[in-house]
Formats: structure tokens, sequence, C-alpha cells
């Protein structure tokens, strides 16, 4: 025990999360755990509700992916009941998912990764016209003027010298991990900031088609609020032109952000840190359930495909089918939860048991008991095989498919970092392939709006399919699934009705794939697996290097586990004196 690390909770991510490392000799990573360390629970709160409303509170499962949650229950309900919906909803919906890939992989390199890479102290010694000639020398980003880093440097110094550092105030600064020169610090921090105030205005793009940011709203059947090409009258409570002209505005402020500051940053960081493109890959499986529906019709025609590859195999793709009670399993052989069929058993989403068993040490603890249970999270499975979700995921397939714009910056991008394609499977190739995704899918948004803007011209203004509305028109017993690619990666809501209620209900979310335990073969999750791929650890007081590949994941605890008692009640009131 003595070489074991523990890192709790990994800070810069959404819910509590804990890593303990073996480590063996030079300080190598032999043995990996993750650990989920809040209690599963939203599937029973959902049991008898209405299905048409189980959106609502399926999509607080997470604050950070605020709407992808509410897009995975209404698809599961219309899959359930058959409902279609109307081409002009797909493409909302499709601009509301792009909007926050947008938004959610901007803020993650920004102000939950870079600071892996970032030394925000150096900063303080950079010269700012030093500063000034290396952004231009990466980008046409108007903001590069020595007199703007001159100005970041100064706002960082007060900030610094008030002593109220927040977030900085614990970064292993100085650590001889961080490689990049004081003037690429202070460029990074500059950006840092854009970052906050440019976020802003992204999610505007829910609020006009949602209403509301965070958790927009949604409607089973379609898109919730009207639209049209008018102004005035009636057309003032719908989302109209002049609602329509702000989206266009905020696409191409995200567009250019992208192009002239995140895609540039990225690939200048990199440059700096290439050794890590050769560590953390892990499990070489990898596995998307596909979105964004180009038709009308309920996920099909999807423009990020659906598959599983295996051993890094890109000319062999294995096809998913979700409700193939044989493809996709959840097991609970080392997490806090018993199967009513023993905790060996692996259980499809339809038949999921949420039964708590918490059996390990009270916290706090020294170390997990790892030969037991030690997490809060289950361990998912396709076909028995760990498989690891998100945007290296995506991009991996999209390049397989032959998808040209993806094969095109994949390709500029090694290129430039004088890096194989392998280089992907890899810490950074996982960081470098959420930046490249979010080029290709903001690419995507100006052709769904003016698809969507055509539509309206020519007259056709529907977002909604009011058919099957009423439960009298529903059949008694309905199974179905709801699937989507949150920016975290594969994510299915699976829901069964009976009598026009729900009878059971199970979600399945991107980081309960990779951050699931071991499952009853021994097979580690894509978190413990990636950490014991080539990972040694310069100073275990300062594990720098755990977390820059478990950031690499964007890692979401608050969804994959959630807080309930097991009769529906609350369990902790709190007064505030």
């Amino acid at each position: 025990m003595n070489n074991r690390v523990v890192v709790d909770p990994i800070t810069r991510i959404e819910g509590h999360l804990r890593i303990e490392a073996e480590l063996g000799d030079a300080n190598a990573i032999t043995g990996a755990w993750s650990s989920g360390t809040m209690v599963r629970g939203i599937e029973l709160i959902l049991k008898g509700r209405d299905p048409r409303e189980a959106w609502a509170y399926a999509q607080r499962i997470c604050g950070v992916c605020t709407l992808v949650h509410g897009i995975a229950s209404v698809r599961s309900v219309e899959n359930a009941l058959g409902y279609e919906i109307p081409a002009n909803a797909q493409i909302i919906r499709n601009l509301m998912i792009a909007a926050q890939y947008v938004h959610d992989h901007v803020m993650h390199f920004y102000h939950l990764h870079a600071l892996d890479w970032v030394d925000v102290v150096s900063a303080l010694s950079a010269d700012p016209k030093a500063t000034s000639e290396l952004a231009q020398s990466i980008s046409s980003y108007p903001k590069s003027s020595p007199g703007y880093f001159a100005d970041t440097q100064k706002k960082l110094k007060d900030f610094v010298d008030s002593g109220q550092l927040g977030i900085f105030a614990n970064g292993f600064w100085g650590n001889p991990g961080y490689k990049l020169p004081p003037e690429a610090n202070l460029m990074a921090v500059a950006h840092y900031l854009e970052a906050l105030a440019w976020q802003r205005e992204v999610v505007q793009i829910h609020t006009v088609f949602g209403g509301k940011n965070p958790h927009p709203n949604f409607l089973v059947g379609g898109a919730p609020s009207p639209v049209s090409s008018a102004t005035g009258g009636a057309a003032a409570t719908a989302v109209n032109i002049v609602g329509l002209e702000q989206v266009r505005e905020v696409i191409n402020r995200m567009q250019a952000f992208v192009d002239q500051v995140y895609l540039p940053d990225t690939l200048a960081i990199a440059s700096f840190y290439k050794d890590w493109f050769a560590r953390g890959e892990g499990l070489g499986n990898f596995m998307t359930y596909g979105d964004f529906p180009l038709k009308g019709e309920n996920n099909k025609d999807l423009f990020i495909p659906g598959g599983v590859i295996l051993d890094r195999q890109l000319d062999h793709i294995e096809p998913v089918d979700l409700s193939d009670p044989e493809q996709v399993q959840e097991f609970v052989a080392h997490a806090w939860y018993d199967y009513s069929g023993g905790k060996e058993t692996g259980l499809h989403p339809w038949d999921g048991e949420t039964n708590l068993n918490y059996s390990g040490p009270k916290p706090p603890y020294d170390y997990l008991d790892v030969e037991a249970s030690y997490s809060w999270l289950k361990s998912p499975r396709w076909r028995g095989h760990a498989v690891e979700v998100g945007p290296l995921a995506r991009v991996l397939m999209l390049y397989a498919t032959g998808h040209e714009q993806t094969k095109e910056l994949a390709g500029m991008a090694l290129k430039k970092l004088d890096l194989p394609l392998d280089a992907m499977f890899s810490t950074l190739g996982r960081t470098a392939a959420r930046t490249l995704e979010t080029k290709i899918i903001v690419d995507q948004m100006q052709g769904w709006f003016d698809a969507l803007m055509a539509n309206i011209k020519a007259g056709d203004i529907s977002v909604h399919n009011p058919t099957m509305w009423e439960p009298s028109t529903w059949p008694k017993e309905a199974k179905g699934v709801g699937f989507m690619e949150a920016p975290r990666g594969a994510l299915a809501h699976w829901v069964v009705i009976k009598d026009g209620r729900i009878d059971n209900y199970q979600a399945v979310v991107p980081s309960t794939w990779n951050a699931g335990p071991r499952d009853s073969k021994g097979q580690p999750g894509a978190y413990e697996a990636a950490l014991m791929d080539r990972t040694s650890i310069y100073d275990p007081k300062q594990p720098l290097e755990i977390q820059r590949t478990i950031h690499s994941f964007d890692p979401c605890i608050a969804c994959a586990v959630h807080v309930t008692e097991p009769n529906g009640d609350h369990m902790l009131e709190l007064s505030v004196r």
C-alpha cells in the first residue's frame, strides 16, 4: 500500500471521482482504480411517472451537458411509441446539440484541462511583445497586440497579489512536467479569460430554441417553440426572424473562435508535449452510437455514424444495436450494487436494476478494497468488451468511414506535429480529437441553419408531431431506447412503459463507460486502462500525470452517479443560519 497514490477528489471535473494508482519501478503506474463516490439512483425517481415528462427529470442528471439527457430521454419515448418528428424539429435539435459540443469542448480545453499543460505562474515572467509575435505567427485572431498581452499579464499579477487565487491556488506550478515557454503560457492564460466571456454568447442558441440555459425546454414529438418568418403579432411569441438572425450571428462567432483561437492553441501547446502522444491510450476499443440525423426520421442517416472499433482496427467496424440484450450489458461485480441474479450477472438496461448495497469501508478511508467493490459506477460492456467512448472514438469513426474533412484535418494536424496516425491513440490524441471534432461540428452548423431557413421560407414551419399524444392510444406495454452522442461520448436512455407510466428507466452515460470499475472478468475500464498505459509519475506528491490523462476524457461523474433514497424520499436537509 505504501506505493499507492491517491487522488481524491479529482478536481476540475463535474462530480466526485477518486483515483488510486499503484506505482512500480521508476514510479510507473502498474495498477489503477477509478471510483465514483456518489450513489446512483435517478432511475428510481422516474418510476411511475408520465414518460412525456421524464426528460425534465432526467435532464437534471447533469448541469454541464445541460441538454443531452433531455434529448436522450425524449428520443427514448419517441422510439417506444413510434413518434416521427418533423424535419425542422430535427434540425433545431441538431443545432442545439452542436452548440453544446462547441461550448463544452472549448470550456473543457481552457478551464478544465489547459492547466494540466499551462503553468500560470510562468506567465508572469513572459515578454508581452514576444507573446504577441507568437500569437500572430499561429493565428489571425485580432486580439494579439503587445498591449493586449501586457494588460492580461497585469490582470494576472493583480490577481496573484490579491492572494485570492481560487483554482490557481493549488496547482502543481513549477513541476518539471510543464514545458511551455512563458510566452506560450501567457497566450494561453489570455485565451482562458477570453473563453470565459465567449461562452456566455454561445448558450444563446439554447435560449432561442429552448427558452433558457441551463436545462432548455424539450417536447416529446418535436421542438418546444413554434417558428415563424414574421416578427409581429403571434410571431412575437415564436422563434421569429429576430431570433433566427441571432442564431446565425452566434454560429459565426463560434466558428471564428474555434478557427482563430481554439484550434491554433491546441496545436501550439501540443507541439511542446509530443511525448504525450505515446501514452495513455489504454483499451484500444472505441464505440459510438451515432448522432445528428440528417432527415426527419428518428436516428436515421446519421452525420456521425455508429459502430465499434476493436483493437484499433479502423478497417473493420462492428454494428451497434442497443435493443439487442446480448450487446449492451451493465455489470456490478466491483460496484456497490447488487443484482437479484447475483453480482456476476450482466443486465441489459431494459432489465436493469439499481439496488444499493454498500459494504465497503466508511469514508474517509486510506485505500479502496479493490479486490471487492470500490465504486458507485457500474461497468457497461459491449459484447463483453470494455470500450472507450467520446471525441476520440467519434473522430476515429469518421476517419474510418471516409469522412473527408476529418481525414483532412487529422492529416493537417499530424503533419504539423510530425506524428503518425497512431499518435491519436493517446492522452493528447484524445485532447486533439476533441479540438478537431469541434471544428467539424461548428462547420456543419451553418449548413443545418441554412436548411432550416430554406424550409421556413418555403412555408414549412412544422416543428411538432401531435399524433399519438393521448396515452389512451398507446400500446399497453412499450420499450424504447433514445441514444445520442453527448460531448463526452455515447449516451442512451432505455425506457419501459406499461399502462401509460414508466415501469423501468435506465441511463447508461459516457462517464459510466469510461470511468466504470473492473467487471466480473477483471477487465479495467477506460480510465483505469489509460493510466496503466506507459504512464510514470515524476513526483507522487504532485500527480500531474494522472490529472492529464483523466482530464483528457473530460469526466462527468455527476452523470454517472446520482443520489436518492430507495423509496424516493430525500436523504438530507440543510438549514442556513
